[in-house]
């Protein structure tokens, strides 16, 4: 009887161990790549396509968000958390830098409407 019982609780036992090992291994969390991709969206929809300096960022935080999912895909965690980080800071760098271009151009515009202004009243 009590070796029945012994044999009972080391098989428990192996069994307890081999599921946190499996369950353990099972469980890496999915990279979070949200604020990457909606960094790069934004910063399409702000035309950062159409202007160079900003053009070149967003292709970088493409780049960068490519290669974080294919570090993620080969267990080096870290590596792809850091690449996300930068590929956001580029996403954003890009919408900033769309941001300022259109500002320029509403800025010399309104310019030109003055000096339109000072012109017709003379």
């Amino acid at each position: 009887m009590k070796h029945t019982s012994k044999f009972r609780i080391m098989v428990l036992a192996v069994v307890v161990v081999t599921t946190a090992i499996v369950a353990g291994c099972a469980s890496t969390p999915p990279l979070r790549t949200e604020a990457s991709t909606s960094g790069i969206r934004a910063a399409e929809e702000a035309g950062a396509a159409k202007i160079p300096q900003a053009s070149l960022h967003l292709q970088l935080a493409k780049e960068e968000l490519e290669t974080a999912r294919r570090l993620a895909a080969r267990g080096e965690k870290e590596e792809a958390k850091s690449m996300l980080l930068r590929a956001e800071a580029d996403g954003e760098l890009a919408i900033v830098l769309s941001h300022k271009d259109a500002e320029k151009s509403e800025a010399t515009a309104a310019v030109e409407r003055v000096r339109q202004l000072l012109k017709d009243n003379q």
